[in-house]
């Protein structure tokens, strides 16, 4: 009897939910141990060019108290809930079925991202609620050099906002618009990163089901790194 609901979909998602689970607990450990190690590092430079400046013991007292009030600031500004109103549009840099992708920069501290904008009546309309969700959860788990980065996620009542690494390298496909065909070099070496990107999905336990072109973005280095998952 086990071998004949093998295939049924009430098991299939079980094991979906498992498998992002299991990264979810995977991923979430792993921030604490680098957050730890981080603070444990810059304590121990502090400690050090404390040392160099011979400072004495209240001094030294002092500095700790400041330290550690960066490091509560810090923390809290990880915790703060963002909106859009948080970033600054620029320009729009990519549109989709649900929506448009936007060159943004942080309000606050001016870094630059690609805030992927989907409308919410579009995604229940076509019934893509859980591949949007689906896409969300891989790029906050997967924290890996061949997936774009996702830095925040956010929601109003129109709109679900991904705000994601900006690669300025554009996607494969407008690079063979311009080039048309490729060396044989660089087709190698393209498709010996495509493998490793792939494969390093996989062993998220995840599956890409739209590998092409589009989905293939170059980040400043000429490197690919994969998109999409919806």
């Amino acid at each position: 009897m086990s071998t004949m609901y093998e295939g049924h979909p009430v098991n299939i998602q079980v094991k979906e939910k498992a498998a992002r689970a299991r990264v979810s607990m995977e991923t979430y450990y792993h921030n604490l141990v680098v957050m730890h190690n981080e603070r444990d590092g810059r304590l121990k430079s502090l400690e050090k060019k404390m040392d160099e400046q011979r400072l004495n013991e209240d001094e030294r007292e002092d500095q700790r108290r400041r330290q550690a009030t960066k490091e509560t600031d810090f923390l809290r500004l990880k915790r703060s809930r963002l909106g859009v109103d948080d970033f600054e549009s620029l320009k729009v840099i990519g549109r989709g079925a649900f929506g448009e992708v936007r060159l943004v920069q942080k309000i606050d501290t001016g870094h630059i991202y690609a805030m992927k904008i989907m409308r919410k009546v579009d995604m229940l309309e076509k019934e893509q609620v859980a591949h949007v969700r689906a896409e969300r959860d891989v790029l906050a788990e997967a924290d890996n050099p061949w997936v774009v980065k996702m830095f925040y996620s956010f929601q109003d009542s129109t709109n679900l906002y991904l705000i994601m690494e900006y690669l300025p390298g554009g996607d494969m496909m407008t690079l063979l618009m311009k080039r048309d065909t490729l060396s044989e070099d660089e087709t190698r070496f393209y498709m010996a990163e495509c493998v490793l990107a792939i494969e390093s999905i996989h062993r998220l336990g995840f599956i890409h089901r739209d590998i092409k072109p589009d989905n293939l973005l170059l980040d400043a280095g000429g490197h690919i790194k994969l998109s999409d998952f919806g």
